[in-house]
């Protein structure tokens, strides 16, 4: 995680190299990006989790046939929304304030990126065949060597060397698309080695309604939650470009700082679906709630370091991304108020992990739906349309709706886990 969060720390301070208009165009453009990869993710655990359960079952030539039929069934959903982004994109971005040479950069970026798609959709896919034999290790390679070669080619396509020509912006995502190439090269070699899948019958790989039905009803859920996530992005995006390109610069910086610092409740929330569910399972209903309240103990003061260094280091570290005075006040202003956002996503992720880990998961996605969608689009309707106020009430009203559904998610956890007769202090 820390690796995939300074890849695209790396690419936004390359991005700042070239211009401001670069950055918000990296910003504007990741946020539409995920929406189409976030299909990628929901699809790419349903494979997980079928082939699991195939070999849970010593159903060996089942698992086989699902990671065949895996391995094709993302990258064509990807070939379908290509064509759609490539489509729509020029419009999401004129809605989202990108006019004259802003649209151009914008698409410059994503053009490049989404005829990558195929790609991303089958590491996705082959990733997926891997973590269901156990194989984690892979991916997380790929994401270290990913770090190290975006510092490296980033420079290389931007400015050109030799015979490689000067791609400015392009060179970006250009350097993105050829990692992913070398990734996805990289995990079909390991997934062969794996056996599962082979070139004996060809025919496994094409594609089947009745497995293919397996893959959609089983990764619909999980990809309809990542995609709310995206929504969630887009909708807070074309709020914030209301008040011009600077401050999406700006509100992009701040947020890929404010990811690095989330990343140790993120940690945290991995941990306690591991302890939560393995307890819950053998019935040590005292270290559940140990596990809770231990993981929000240390985080609270994880939080607190992390308010701490970003008051203290904030606009040194925003400092390094853009020089404009401007986008450095756009970014340390969302980083002065959000930074106390990081006890309310603390308790999010523990109380969404404990859910998980009890099987209780159906209220996860309406707390997603209220606080990435329906929440996010009232505070910024009201705010930046109805009553026009300053960007820094934006995200005071985001600030706000993120503990109400934080409180909430503490409170529905507690009663769940009362309703299970397990003593909650």
């Amino acid at each position: 995680m820390f690796f995939n969060t300074m890849y695209n720390v790396v690419d936004t301070f390359y991005a700042g190299l070239i211009s401001t208009q670069a950055v918000a165009a990296l910003s504007l453009s990741f946020m539409l990006f995920f929406m189409i990869v976030a299909l990628g993710y929901g699809f790419s655990s349903a494979i997980t989790a079928l082939i699991g359960n195939a070999l849970g079952k010593n159903k060996h030539l089942l698992a086989s046939i699902y990671a065949h039929k895996g391995i094709l069934f993302i990258p064509l959903i990807g070939l379908l929304l290509m064509l759609v982004g490539f489509l729509t994109s020029k419009e999401v971005f004129l809605l989202l304030g990108a006019k004259q040479n802003y649209l151009q950069i914008c698409l410059d970026y994503m053009y490049v990126l989404l005829a990558g798609i195929p790609f991303f959709m089958a590491n996705f896919s082959l990733n997926a065949i891997l973590v269901a034999k156990g194989d984690t290790k892979t991916y997380r390679n790929t994401l270290i060597f990913g770090f190290f070669a975006n510092l490296v080619l980033n420079p290389l396509f931007i400015y050109g060397f030799l015979f490689i020509p000067s791609m400015g912006i392009s060179g970006i995502a250009f350097a993105t698309v050829l990692i992913q190439i070398i990734n996805m090269l990289y995990i079909f070699k390991k997934v062969l080695n794996t056996k599962i899948v082979h070139f004996e019958k060809p025919y496994y790989f094409l594609p089947q309604k009745k497995i293919y039905k397996d893959f959609l009803i089983q990764g619909f859920p999980s990809s309809l939650n990542m995609l709310t996530m995206g929504i969630g992005s887009l909708i807070l995006t074309y709020f914030v470009a209301t008040y011009g390109y600077k401050a999406v610069a700006g509100y992009g910086i701040g947020f890929r700082v404010e990811q690095i610092m989330l990343l140790p409740a993120l940690g945290l929330s991995t941990a306690v679906l591991t302890l939560v569910s393995n307890n819950y399972g053998a019935k040590k209903y005292d270290r559940v709630i140990e596990t809770i309240y231990t993981a929000l103990k240390y985080g609270f003061f994880l939080c607190s370091f992390g308010i701490v260094f970003l008051y203290t280091f904030g606009k040194l570290i925003v400092s390094q991304f853009d020089k404009d005075t401007e986008v450095i006040a756009y970014a340390t202003g969302y980083l002065a108020i959000e930074v106390w956002i990081f006890f309310a996503f603390l308790t999010l992720f523990v109380c969404v992990s404990t859910l998980q880990g009890i099987k209780k998961p159906k209220m996860i996605f309406y707390i997603g739906l209220y606080r990435q969608i329906v929440a996010k689009y009232l505070v910024g309707f009201i705010i930046v349309i109805y009553l026009n106020l300053e960007i820094q009430y934006l995200w005071i009203g985001i600030l706000i709706m993120i503990y109400s559904a934080a409180i909430f998610a503490f409170f529905y956890t507690r009663k769940v886990l009362k309703q299970l007769h397990i003593k909650v202090v």
